[in-house]
């Protein structure tokens, strides 16, 4: 732990369903972080809404991102561990095999989306800030967070900072992944351009799969489309080099998968840490405009380019397909309920058009020009629908800019949001 952090643990009761307050409830957590020297100091909250979905909050140390040292000057800030996440009520593959039906679980985990974890936010800042607005700072996944907040509870907000992380307000999840596909497709090009010793040890492993049975070392099976599922890795600043390496000790000298290679590939790979990121994924452009019917899946019926048998092999990013719950163990248990919610068409909508374009909360919002997750011409599209929104975009950073840029993003957001910039 970093010396100049004090921090405070918050465990809060929260209704699984908040349309039914006195039924099941889970528990939420959240740690509370504030500079050590002004713990008694009464500053403005800035809430961090992690990205994802799936993903819990960071957890602080001396190697923590610039961002929190910044916010640290002027804010007390809370890490919130979103429902089924960190040390919340978790939500793993062990809790999942605890469900006897599918349909059960199809249920519970429908209590998962934006829509929840906003009500979350707003029964734990009254409990904090006895109803004082906060700010929310909102990586990725933690912007849509915040435009459904926006969408539900406003009066909750001071102002909005969001990076990477506009999403297409009535966006269903196959104008998503048609989009998706040509960007992922262009960044695995340009990686193969920069190494192109690679794609040669990529095409070399796909084979080899083809041909022999290869195991990781949880007993699973490394298939093609499993290990195309590395391009995972491409969409932020140091993926390039981090896959790059991980190829460069992938083969022995009689060419056969190395026992490195094959544990980070599980591990990259498994969910074993963040099962809610595969499972509700399509979920996100869930919004009563029919089922969302693994639309990944179906969009890559139109681009022959990523067939198995390419050379070069293109790999995948952001998609969520229907094998995953069959190859994958720690996905294994979610899987008939994953079918339940791909078949899903009564989604209540996350956004409210209307009231957004109303808003009044100054929302400021980075756009990355390049980003292979989120969509940048879905993410101006949603800008120019807002009230009391400003936009920066930029190709400086890929997705983790946030993080990447030390804390040049967030005073920048702070600024703008503040009219400065």
């Amino acid at each position: 732990m970093n010396p100049v952090y004090a921090t405070v643990d918050h465990t809060f009761t929260v209704p699984l369903d908040h349309a039914a307050p006195g039924g099941e409830t889970i528990r939420i957590f959240a740690r509370e972080i504030s500079d050590r020297s002004r713990t008694h100091e009464k500053l403005p909250w800035l809430v961090y809404l992690q990205g994802g979905p799936g993903g819990k909050s960071p957890r602080p140390s001396a190697t923590s991102p610039g961002w929190l040292a910044h916010a640290l000057t002027t804010h007390r800030v809370l890490l919130l561990d979103q429902r089924g996440t960190g040390r919340s009520t978790p939500l793993t593959a062990r809790a999942a095999a605890r469900f006897r039906d599918p349909a059960q679980l199809a249920a519970y985990l429908g209590h998962f989306r934006a829509d929840s974890i906003v009500a979350d936010a707003e029964l734990i800042r009254h409990t904090l800030c006895g109803g004082e607005p906060w700010e929310t700072l909102g990586q990725s996944y933690g912007g849509f967070l915040t435009l459904t907040y926006l969408s539900q509870a406003p009066e909750g907000l001071r102002a909005c900072y969001v990076a990477g992380g506009l999403p297409g307000l009535t966006a269903t999840a196959d104008d998503v992944y048609a989009r998706t596909y040509p960007r992922v497709r262009d960044r695995v090009h340009e990686f193969y351009a920069r190494y192109p010793d690679d794609a040669r040890c990529l095409r070399q492993l796909a084979d080899l799969l083809t041909a022999q049975d290869i195991r990781l070392p949880d007993g699973d099976r490394l298939t093609v489309r499993r290990l195309r599922t590395l391009g995972l890795l491409l969409g932020m600043g140091d993926g390039f080099e981090r896959l790059h390496w991980l190829l460069d000790e992938a083969l022995d000298g009689a060419g056969e998968p190395t026992d490195t290679f094959l544990y980070q590939v599980m591990i990259l790979t498994g969910f074993t840490d963040n099962p809610l990121y595969a499972v509700l994924q399509e979920t996100l452009y869930g919004q009563g405009a029919g089922p969302t019917g693994w639309a990944a899946s179906r969009a890559l019926a139109a681009f022959p380019e990523f067939t198995e048998a390419a050379d070069p092999l293109l790999l995948t990013g952001e998609m969520i397909y229907r094998w995953m719950f069959e190859d994958i163990r720690g996905l294994r248990p979610f899987a008939q309920a994953a079918d339940l919610l791909a078949r899903r068409t009564d989604w209540p909508p996350l956004y409210d058009p209307d009231r957004l374009a109303a808003n009044k909360v100054p929302l400021a919002a980075i756009v990355y020009h390049d980003d292979m997750y989120v969509d940048a011409g879905l993410s101006l599209d949603t800008a120019r629908k807002i009230g009391a929104a400003r936009v920066w975009v930029t190709n400086e950073w890929e997705h983790d800019g946030l993080t990447a840029s030390g804390d040049r993003v967030l005073t920048r957001l702070m600024d703008l949001a503040a009219g400065r910039a």
